[in-house]
C-alpha cells in the first residue's frame, strides 16, 4: 500500500497568482501612502499662512488712527516699513519674495510666502468717503485692513483676514462730524 503525503506543494500557476494578487494590493496601498504623503504638508501650510495673516493684521491694527506727524488720516506712506507709523501706511504693502517682519527683515523659512496688504474706508460702516479725501476734520472713524496671504507651491491656496480699525480718539466738541460708534 502507498501512502499519500499530506504535504503537497503549491503548482506553478498557484504561485504566479497569488503574487499578482499580492503585488496589485500592494500597488494599491502605496498609491494611497504615496497620495497622503504628497498632501500632508497642505494642513501646515495654511495654519503658517494664517499665523503670517494674523501677525500682519496685529501689527497693523495697533498702529495710530491719525498720522502722528501731520495728523491726517491717510497720507502718503512712510519711505519704509519700519517707520510706518500709522494704518494707512500699510495701504498696497506687498511681501512677494516671502513673509518679512516688521523691520523689513526676511524670516527665514518663510519664503514661499506672498503677503499683500490693503486698506480702505469702509463704505458698510464709515461715516466719511475715499481715503485721499480724509483728513483730521472729516468724518472717517472706520478703516478696513485685508490681508492675504498665498503659498507659490500651492495653487489655489490663499488666506484672508479682515480686520478694522475704529478712531477712538472721537472729539463731539472739536468735530461736529464725529459720531460714537
Amino acid at each position: 500500500m502507498r501512502r499519500r503525503d499530506p504535504a503537497r506543494g503549491a503548482t506553478l500557476v498557484e504561485l504566479v497568482v497569488s503574487i499578482a494578487i499580492i503585488a496589485t494590493g500592494v500597488a494599491g496601498i502605496l498609491g494611497v501612502m504615496n497620495l497622503t504623503t504628497r498632501h500632508s504638508a497642505d494642513p501646515m501650510i495654511v495654519q503658517q499662512a494664517q499665523l503670517i495673516a494674523e501677525s500682519y493684521l496685529e501689527e497693523i491694527l495697533l498702529k495710530k488712527f491719525y498720522d502722528p506727524d501731520t495728523n491726517n488720516v491717510c497720507p502718503a506712506a512712510e519711505g519704509s516699513r519700519a517707520s510706518y507709523d500709522n494704518v494707512c501706511d500699510y495701504n498696497g504693502l506687498s511681501n512677494n519674495t516671502g513673509a518679512v517682519d516688521q523691520l523689513g527683515g526676511a524670516v527665514p523659512g518663510l519664503e514661499s510666502y506672498n503677503v499683500t496688504v490693503t486698506v480702505t474706508a469702509d463704505n458698510t460702516v464709515t461715516l466719511g468717503s475715499g481715503l485721499s479725501q480724509i483728513n483730521n476734520t472729516g468724518a472717517l472713524r472706520v478703516l478696513r485692513v485685508d490681508v492675504v496671504v498665498t503659498h507659490d507651491t500651492v495653487t489655489g491656496m490663499s488666506v484672508a483676514l479682515t480686520g478694522y480699525r475704529v478712531n477712538y480718539n472721537c472729539n463731539l466738541a472739536a468735530d461736529p462730524g464725529c459720531k460714537s460708534l
